[in-house]
């Protein structure tokens, strides 16, 4: 970005300590800090601020959680849990919730997916919470200005794909189809200019699948295909973003169970599922981890129908998880997740 997108930002003060000055104001105070001027808004919403303010190390990463919702008592009982998005600050601990997707106000679709780049929120796909049929829907949420705005429709219906997300891109692959036929195929959603475009496709199908960027790969985990449903993998694969190819991992889920939420990577590229990996904890069933750098957000249950459970755990305390006081408000089950860097 040029010197003159930078200038006048503060009257009376240098370019550069006025957009330092900027730099520095915390993510919760951009929403009114975008009503300034235009030239604020601009600043504050755009690309090259969000990447200057990572590499000067003034971004802030917080879990966002597809959550339960606490039960309304003056409404009569539906059958099914309502969920919404949480929003879990692990410097401060605190918590709060993401305004409602517009078309969506009285709860997410069941089993939507939750990806996050360049400070943004992602929302895609899952199922009807009325009507219990799947949708192609996109949504995106901008923290700035705390919106949402509804995107391109995913190109095909698909249900329980992988996904992630990575340098301003969206990418999903595997899960089923309309008919239940699991699916090889995968795409990509550029997410500034609202645009898909397909990528090349897996050697086999996933169903069930997970999907996780590490460094700049997507790695889709597990899975299995139209004939074999139930029968988890143990091999994932393997997305290049910068060449667009695909690789094969052998053994690299090594628990016959479904990988949704759970896995986690550590020491930079193994992958481990947080069900096994804390089980001392107490997080056996619907195990969720989202990882925040220097901490990892863990939660679960011990077994079915009971308590769910959040932990904390902090790098360099040899991965003991401590567990969190949560409110009522924010103690329902956990979906899904993902972090955001905002």
């Amino acid at each position: 970005m040029g010197d003159e997108d930078w200038s006048e930002l503060i009257p009376g003060l240098p370019e550069e300590i006025g957009l330092e000055c900027l730099t520095r104001v915390h993510y919760s105070a951009h929403r009114v800090a975008s009503r300034v001027c235009r030239r604020w808004r601009h600043l504050l919403q755009s690309k090259d601020f969000y990447y200057h303010r990572k590499q000067t190390g003034f971004t802030h990463k917080a879990a966002c959680l597809v959550q339960a919702l606490p039960t309304q008592s003056e409404s009569k009982p539906t059958g099914q849990p309502r969920y919404g998005i949480s929003l879990f600050d692990p410097a401060t601990q605190g918590w709060e919730r993401v305004e409602p997707v517009p078309k969506y106000p009285d709860g997410l679709p069941m089993f939507c997916q939750l990806a996050s780049t360049e400070g943004k929120l992602i929302v895609m796909g899952g199922w009807d919470p009325s009507r219990w049929e799947p949708v192609r829907d996109v949504f995106v949420y901008e923290f700035t200005t705390r919106r949402w705005i509804q995107c391109a429709d995913m190109p095909s219906t698909r249900s329980f794909f992988a996904m992630g997300a990575a340098e301003g891109k969206v990418l999903v692959a595997g899960g089923h189809d309309e008919s239940k036929n699991a699916l090889s195929s995968a795409w990509a959603f550029d997410v500034k200019k609202g645009e898909w475009s397909e990528v090349s496709g897996m050697s086999e199908e996933r169903d069930e699948c997970e999907g996780v960027v590490v460094g700049s790969e997507f790695w889709v985990v597990s899975g299995y295909g139209t004939e074999t449903q139930g029968v988890f993998k143990s091999s994932a694969e393997v997305y290049e973003m910068g060449r667009g190819e695909w690789r094969r991992v052998e053994g690299a889920w090594p628990v016959s169970r479904c990988p949704r939420s759970c896995v986690g990577v550590s020491g930079g590229d193994r992958l481990i599922c947080w069900a096994e990996a804390e089980a001392e904890a107490g997080v056996q069933v619907g195990a969720c981890g989202v990882e925040l750098g220097g901490w990892t957000l863990v939660t679960g249950a011990a077994y079915q129908g009971a308590p769910h459970g959040f932990y904390l755990r902090e790098e360099g305390q040899k991965g003991k998880l401590r567990k969190l006081s949560v409110c009522d408000d924010y103690s329902g089950y956990v979906q899904s997740g993902c972090c955001v860097e905002i």
